[in-house]
């Protein structure tokens, strides 16, 4: 095929199918890595599939490779070991059964087909030979390779036995999704929604790893919104769910803030890799339910929904097991992210502006990154209008820091010199004078120098004696 080639360069391949030849072995690469190297992604993880030991297989090769530290599991019949800047997962083929309270499986050894058919999606059933008689073949033994042209995820068998089986599955289905831009199979996006409660059964840090990498992908939009007609998101973080929703008075209309909110997320997206930029992205208009309100001749409010938003996010952060070392951050720009817009004006003063750098610290340009991604108008000159207002207040803030910078500068003419030159005790009046003299400058009515601020002192000593 197309893609055996690629295959093929790497001699770890040739290594490890001369390796299973001595000890008797079948061995196959299978899964993730193979659906990428079809898709053309990079991938670090080489998962092998062995019929016979899989750990007595990767001690095999590691000793052939050189490899001396390798981890044996040997109660799941796993190994694992890195070689240069890979991860390779050594597994014998087997078969699981599961209890109804429990996604840890029951596992026995099995043939290939039992460990084929027990994997999550048909995309990760493909499987490369690595055995002698059809080495670079692919197998596929469930229409793997059609689902991959036709952007489907598909379970290898009924998708509610699958998610019954293990629910974390359902977040793993969103997960490829959204990670590949791909479609869930019909039965599939059913199964999802109708078996979403069995999700209780599983971890909270489980769940919330799988949502941060749906949060992660390209395009987290395709993710969060199968995650909300499914109904699952109503279940995993219900204030996102919340956010859905138009409703129209009179002439007023207001958008649905959860398109908006998977708007906005899929901008910033475009500008940070930040998972906790994008998390305050997600989270941005949160209280936007709860503060909702029609007022006569003005329209829909939302006000104060930024201040009980940052409020929300410590219970948030508890629930779904964020890490607290994020909470400030994400705290912070949620509830400063309609503060920069409102220093537009002409006439907004330095000491505004000097609060809003303070406010958000080092934050300040995650903070206009959020407000850049906040505007979802189609209207193109409405964007270029907002976006080169936001530019306009960093323009402010840099003028600020560099007046602030500036005059954090000392007088060229020192204090015990003026002390000296007006016969001066240490008092009040040498620090006016200083001031005067570094005002001046900082005025622009003499230079930065030494002689030049001498000079401006004998000129006005006579003011302050």
């Amino acid at each position: 095929m197309e893609f055996k080639s690629h295959l093929l360069e790497n001699p770890l391949f040739s290594v490890a199918a001369k390796v299973a030849e001595a000890s008797g072995v079948k061995l196959y690469v299978v899964g993730g890595y193979v659906r990428d190297l079809i898709l053309q992604r990079k991938r670090d993880e080489i998962d092998f599939l062995v019929i016979g030991s899989g750990t007595e297989y990767a001690s095999a090769l590691a000793k052939e490779l050189k490899v001396n530290k390798i981890a044996v599991y040997k109660n799941f019949g796993t190994a694992h070991f890195r070689y240069g800047d890979l991860d390779l997962e050594f597994v014998g083929a087997r078969r699981e059964s599961y209890n109804r309270m429990s996604r840890k499986p029951v596992v026995e050894e099995g043939s290939f087909e039992d460990d084929i058919k027990r994997r999550d999606f048909t995309i990760n059933t493909l499987v490369i030979s690595l055995n002698r008689e059809n080495f670079g073949e692919v197998l596929d033994s469930f229409e793997g390779l059609k689902d991959i042209e036709r952007r489907i995820i598909r379970t290898p068998l009924d998708p509610f036995i699958t998610f019954s089986d293990d629910p974390l599955r359902i977040m793993r289905a969103v997960r490829f999704a959204s990670q590949l831009n791909f479609e869930l199979d019909e039965t599939v996006r059913k199964a999802a929604g109708e078996m979403a409660g069995r999700l209780q059964i599983i971890s909270q840090e489980r769940i919330t790893d799988e949502f941060l990498k749906i949060l992660m992908s390209q395009k987290p939009s395709v993710g969060l919104k199968i995650l909300f007609e499914t109904g699952i998101m109503r279940i995993i973080i219900p204030e996102i769910a919340n956010l859905a929703g138009i409703e129209q008075r009179k002439d007023y209309h207001h958008k649905d803030v959860f398109l908006h909110t998977c708007t906005v997320v899929d901008n910033i997206s475009e500008m940070t890799d930040n998972p906790w930029l994008r998390f305050a992205a997600l989270m941005h208009d949160v209280a936007k339910p709860q503060t909702k309100k029609f007022v006569e001749g003005i329209g829909w409010t939302f006000h104060g929904h930024e201040e009980a938003g940052a409020r929300m996010m410590e219970e948030i952060f508890h629930r779904l097991r964020l890490p607290l070392t994020k909470l400030e951050y994400v705290t912070k720009l949620i509830r400063l992210h309609l503060r920069p817009i409102a220093l537009v004006d002409e006439e907004v003063t330095d000491s505004a502006i000097r609060r809003l750098i303070v406010a958000a610290g080092e934050d300040l340009e995650d903070l206009i990154t959020l407000c850049r991604a906040d505007i979802t108008s189609k209207n193109i000159k409405k964007v270029s209008r907002y976006l080169a207002n936001y530019e306009k207040v960093m323009n402010k803030v840099r003028d600020v820091k560099e007046k602030d910078r500036l005059r954090a500068f000392q007088s060229p003419v020192r204090g015990e010199e003026i002390m000296q030159i007006c016969n001066l005790k240490p008092s009040k009046k040498v620090g006016e004078i200083k001031k005067a003299i570094e005002d001046a400058i900082l005025d622009g009515k003499i230079g930065n120098s030494y002689q030049e601020a001498y000079d401006y002192l004998m000129k006005i000593k006579e003011d302050f004696l």
